[in-house]
Formats: C-alpha cells, sequence, structure tokens
C-alpha cells in the first residue's frame, strides 16, 4: 500500500487504545503517522488502566484516538478530561448503532467487539481518515487511498472466512470461549456463540453457568473449546474437567485473539493476521479442512 513520505519529524504523533485502532491508524496514516497503542498482546482492555507514562504520551499526542463503545469503561472519565486538551476521538462510537448488538446484561450499551467482522470493522476506518485529515487536511487524498486499499483487503478477509466456516458442518458451528467477544463473529458467519462470562471480562462465572454449558458440551458432543490470549484459562479448564467427569473428552481448540491481537512486529499482531488466525483456528478444531497456515500462508505455527 502506498503512502505519502514524511521525515519522522513532520509526521503525527497519535496514541491508540487498543491494537486494533492502532493498527487501523498505522494502515490509513501510513507514513504521515506515528502511533503508540497502550495495550499490547495479551492485555485485556476491559480491565486496563492507564499509566503514569500512558498519560503523559497522550497529554503530548497530536490525537488519541479509543475504541469506544463501553470498551475501556474504566477510562472514559481521563478521555472525557482530556478531550478539553487534546483531540480525543472514540472510533467505534460512530457506528450506526442498527448495525451493533445490544446485551441483556449491560441496558443501553452495545457489544463492542466490533472488529471480529471484517465487514464491520472496514465501517470504522472513515473515522479515522477524518480524525488523520483534521490535523492534516492536504494528506486526505492519501488517507482515502489507504482506507480504500484496506477495505480491498478486509473484503478478501471477509470471503476466506465466510468459505472456511461454511466448511464447518452445521451441528458443529458453536463457539465457546472465556467471555462474549464473538457475537460478531457469531452474527456474521452463522455460528452459536457463548461465553462463561458476559461481554466484560470484568463480569464473573457462576458455578451454575460451568455447569448449563458443561450439559451443553456432552448433549452436542463438542470435540472442541477455545481460550483467549487476553483471558485466564481457569473457567475453560473448569468445562473441561466438568466434561470429563460426565465421560466427555473435549479438547483446547487453540487459543484466539479475542480483546487483543498478537505479539508486535508478527502477522498476528495486525487486524488481518488476528481475524485470520481466528477463523482459521477454529475452522479447523470443528473439522473443517483449511490450510494450517490460513489465507495467506503466514500464521506462526502453521506446518
Amino acid at each position: 500500500m502506498a503512502a505519502t513520505p514524511a521525515l519522522a519529524a513532520d509526521r503525527l504523533n497519535i496514541v491508540a487504545s487498543t491494537g486494533m485502532i492502532a493498527d487501523l491508524t498505522r494502515t490509513i496514516g501510513g507514513d504521515a503517522v506515528t502511533v503508540r497503542g497502550l495495550m499490547g498482546a495479551g492485555v485485556d482492555p476491559h480491565a486496563y488502566r492507564q499509566t503514569r507514562s500512558d498519560i503523559v504520551a497522550m497529554t503530548r499526542a497530536d490525537a488519541v484516538l479509543w475504541h469506544g463503545l463501553y470498551l475501556e469503561a474504566q477510562m472514559e472519565a481521563f478521555f472525557a478530561d482530556l478531550a478539553r486538551k487534546r483531540p480525543v476521538h472514540a472510533i467505534a462510537d460512530t457506528l450506526d448503532p442498527a448495525l451493533l448488538l445490544s446485551h441483556e446484561d449491560y441496558a443501553g450499551r452495545y457489544d463492542p467487539h466490533v472488529w471480529m467482522d471484517p465487514d464491520l470493522w472496514v465501517q470504522c476506518a472513515p473515522a479515522v481518515v477524518e480524525a488523520l485529515s483534521d490535523l492534516r487536511p492536504a494528506a486526505r487524498p492519501q488517507f482515502e487511498a489507504n482506507a480504500q486499499a484496506f477495505a480491498t483487503e478486509a473484503a478478501a478477509l471477509a470471503t476466506y472466512s465466510r468459505d472456511a466456516l461454511k466448511a464447518v458442518a452445521p451441528d458443529r458451528r458453536i463457539l465457546l470461549t472465556a467471555h462474549d467477544a464473538f457475537g460478531y463473529f457469531g452474527a456474521a458467519y452463522g455460528f452459536d456463540v457463548l461465553g462463561i462470562q458476559g461481554i466484560s471480562t470484568e463480569s464473573e462465572a457462576g458455578l451454575n453457568r460451568i455447569g448449563t454449558l458443561v450439559d451443553l458440551l456432552v448433549d452436542r458432543d463438542l470435540p472442541a473449546v477455545f481460550v483467549e490470549t487476553s483471558v485466564s484459562d481457569r473457567n475453560i479448564r473448569a468445562l473441561i474437567e466438568g466434561a470429563a467427569a460426565r465421560g466427555h473428552d473435549v479438547q483446547i481448540g487453540g487459543a484466539l485473539f479475542s480483546d487483543a491481537m498478537g505479539p508486535e512486529g508478527t502477522y498476528e499482531g495486525t487486524w488481518l493476521g488476528m481475524i485470520d488466525h481466528n477463523v482459521t483456528t477454529i475452522a479447523r478444531a470443528l473439522g473443517a479442512d483449511v490450510p494450517a497456515a490460513g489465507r495467506l500462508g503466514r500464521l506462526q505455527g502453521a506446518a
């Protein structure tokens, strides 16, 4: 993807809350931006607290981009105060509410995990274009061109995802994870999605909930459940042990990237790689014959 050449000193200094927002900003901003992401691999944004160095970075930034939709609920008061001094943008808050999933446990709130559906995540790109163009109007054409190139890649990823997940037998299309981060994934690809915890990792998983899910694992003869890289696997292992006590062998199908991407500098450390990994891991664990190396043959650890 071409990007406008820029000297390092001329680049916009952007701070982004999550890895997904940071990746989207780098993709659209290209050489015109330097982006610092606050939350790296394995970091849970539901529980994250800004550090002193984070605060310094944000107060010195040209703009701060955060996700919104109550994902970083514990930081909202700080962002509101910062917005009186610096441009601050809640990127996902710009999405049409008609496209969002509500949740019975959070009245008036929406599921924030919109990056799980490529067709939805790409609709956050215009907000990033606007935020960067406000700071550098002359670069708007390049930001828009980069956003269009990203949309093309996202569409190709969505096509791969549909094809790979369609290969999972209909009676196996149940995704059971640590918390409800995959609702948009399920809506996009026809999966029943079940999380031990709610849409926030701050909620507690009760024994009754775990018992109900063990019953489902046994009754539906499900072969795999999934851990998440940013959430403790304690409750998932309790499920596996409960199923074993009922005589049913269920395996961990793999570790999924839910609220954080992979390590910086890796393919999985980009949004495209994150979703490619998740789709490929889920499809293979549930019986689909898809390439271990994923859409572009770039997944780490693939044979």
